[in-house]
């Protein structure tokens, strides 16, 4: 397999999944499709949701001799990425390294750790939706006391940690890390 090489697969919007699966039943293809799972604010509440780290794309191991036909025709994939109609490769060191940072996970889950100072939106309870700014991280991070402002007042309420949400953006947190 000297032969093989990691390229980056470009597909349809939320379907990087579904075109690795299918690729990786192809003969002599590894697939690699690192993605995220998050926890975000809606109407209904807290909801957890699973996207790809790199949107709209993957990696993909293979000979580009004998399968590039078959990787291209795949369902749901786009193209193989090319710069100036050469296939651009992604050295092995740069997946080993991307598998270290997601810990070896194909899915990782990311948590924000909340410090004083962020802006956060409680989720639930009879304040849900209100927003308030983390004054201080009580015993852990199980509870915190939030700066809110109430009927024209500002007032500290403290609340569980786990009924807070921030707006970092989930990959903003991997790449604090």
């Amino acid at each position: 397999m000297s032969d093989h090489a990691w390229y980056c697969i470009h597909t349809k919007p939320k379907c990087e999944h579904i075109a690795a699966g299918l690729l990786q039943t192809l003969p002599n293809v590894e697939c690699y499709c690192p993605r995220i799972r998050f926890q975000r604010s809606t109407a209904r509440g807290k909801v957890w949701f699973v996207e790809a780290l790199f949107p709209s794309y993957f990696f993909a191991r293979f000979n580009i001799t004998d399968s590039l036909r078959a990787v291209k025709h795949s369902q749901n994939v786009i193209r193989v990425v090319e710069f100036g109609g050469t296939f651009v490769t992604i050295s092995d060191q740069t997946i080993v390294e991307l598998r270290e940072e997601m810990d070896h996970q194909e899915v990782r889950e990311v948590k924000p750790e909340l410090q004083v100072g962020d802006e956060v939106e409680l989720t639930e309870g009879p304040m849900r939706g209100f927003r308030g700014i983390i004054n201080a991280v009580v015993s852990g991070q199980d509870r915190v006391r939030l700066l809110l402002e109430f009927l024209g007042r500002r007032s500290i309420v403290e609340v569980d940690s786990g009924t807070l949400i921030n707006d970092i953006p989930p990959r903003a947190v991997l790449a604090k890390r």
